[in-house]
C-alpha cells in the first residue's frame, strides 16, 4: 500500500509567509489577525510536518534558515495557485475594463507576468494597456484617462505608492573599455527625466566631465548604445544584461540613489478592481530578484550569468525617469 504524505496546511503557509515578510512573529500576528501564541503553534506544527527548522533567532527578530528559504518559494506558489483555483469557480468574479499605464521598459519586464496572472484569476476583466513615459502617464492619470499607472516614483513631480526599491547602477559595455581621461559619453532619457538629472548631478558634484551623446525615450535605443560600447547609462540592478559592466567608485563613478517604482491609482476606481490588480502587481514585483535577471559575479565585474524565467521575466531595461 502506497503511503500518501499529509498535505501542507494553507493557513500555516499564509502565516509562514507573513513571518518571512515581516521578520517577526509579533508583526506577522498583527498582519494576519492572530495571537502570537497561535502563530508560534502554527509554525511548530509546520516545522514538525516539514521535519526541518524553518527559523533562527536574529537579535529580536527571526530569520529564515536555508530550509526556510527553500520552503518560502514553494509556499508562495502554493498560495498563488490556491487563490487562482478559488477564483476560477467564483460566480461573483470581477467584470469590466481596467486601464493600465506603464513605460515600455516596465511593460517589457513586468507586464507579462502581471497580465498572465490577472487574466487567470479575473478572466472577465478587459485590460487596456498604455505604454508611455511616466510624465505622460501622470498627465493621463490627472485627466482620468487611466485607472492604474506603474511609474518611476518621483515625489517632486507625482504622488505614487512605492512598490519596489533597488540600487541604481552605472553601466557600460563589458567588451568595449571606456577611453581614459575623456568625458563620459552618456545615453540617457529626455531632459525632464529624473534619472538623467540624477546622473548628471552626480557627475557634476564629483567634478567628472561628461557629454550626452544619446537622448531617447526608447529603452531599446539606449540599451543598444551601451552594449555597442558607445555610451554609459544608468540601470537598476535587476535590469543588468549580459555584455554589461557595472561601474563603481573604483572606476571613478559616484554612487547613485536607489530606484523606486511607484503605483498611481485613480480616485473612485472600484475598490475590488483596484485591490485585485494592485495585489498582482505587488506580488509580481516582489517575485523578481536579481538572480532572475542578470547577476554580476561581483558588482565591479561583467554580467556573466543570465537566467530569465520564461516567459515571465524577459530581460528588460529601465530608463531614467520613465
Amino acid at each position: 500500500m502506497v503511503s500518501v504524505a499529509a498535505p501542507l496546511d494553507i493557513d500555516q503557509l499564509h502565516t509562514f509567509i507573513a513571518i518571512a515578510d515581516t521578520g517577526s512573529f509579533t508583526r506577522a500576528a498583527d498582519r494576519i489577525f492572530k495571537t502570537q501564541s497561535a502563530v508560534s503553534m502554527q509554525m511548530r506544527r509546520l516545522e514538525e510536518r516539514i521535519g526541518k527548522q524553518l527559523f533562527a533567532k536574529d537579535g529580536r527578530g527571526n530569520r529564515l534558515t536555508a530550509e526556510g528559504e527553500k520552503l518560502l518559494n514553494y509556499a508562495r506558489r502554493i498560495i498563488r495557485l490556491n487563490n487562482e483555483a478559488i477564483a476560477a469557480f467564483d460566480d461573483n468574479r470581477l467584470e469590466g475594463t481596467l486601464r493600465i499605464g506603464t513605460p515600455d521598459d516596465y511593460a517589457d519586464r513586468y507586464m507579462p507576468e502581471i497580465i498572465g496572472r490577472f487574466a487567470k484569476t479575473h478572466p472577465n476583466v478587459e485590460l487596456y494597456i498604455v505604454c508611455e513615459p511616466s510624465t505622460s502617464l501622470t498627465e493621463k492619470m490627472q485627466r482620468g484617462e487611466l485607472d492604474i499607472a506603474l511609474v518611476t516614483h518621483n515625489p517632486r513631480e507625482r504622488q505614487s505608492d512605492v512598490v519596489r526599491t533597488e540600487p541604481l547602477c552605472w553601466v557600460t559595455s563589458a567588451n568595449h573599455p571606456l577611453r581614459e581621461n575623456a568625458p563620459v559619453p552618456l545615453a540617457v532619457g529626455r531632459r525632464d527625466c529624473c534619472w538623467r538629472q540624477l546622473a548628471c548631478s552626480a557627475l557634476d558634484a564629483d567634478g567628472r566631465d561628461y557629454q550626452i551623446l544619446f537622448t531617447s525615450w526608447s529603452s531599446t535605443v539606449v540599451t543598444a548604445a551601451v552594449l555597442a560600447g558607445m555610451a554609459v547609462s544608468v540601470l537598476p540592478e535587476s535590469a543588468l544584461r549580459p555584455g554589461m559592466k557595472v561601474l563603481t567608485s573604483a572606476d571613478g563613478f559616484p554612487p547613485l540613489p536607489p530606484v523606486q517604482i511607484g503605483l498611481m491609482k485613480r480616485p473612485g476606481l472600484s475598490a475590488s478592481l483596484m485591490n485585485a490588480i494592485t495585489d498582482h502587481i505587488t506580488a509580481c514585483l516582489d517575485n523578481i530578484s536579481i538572480g532572475q535577471a542578470a547577476v554580476p559575479d561581483d558588482l565591479d565585474g561583467d554580467v556573466r550569468s543570465f537566467t530569465p524565467r520564461p516567459p515571465r521575466h524577459r530581460p528588460g531595461h529601465l530608463m531614467p525617469g520613465w
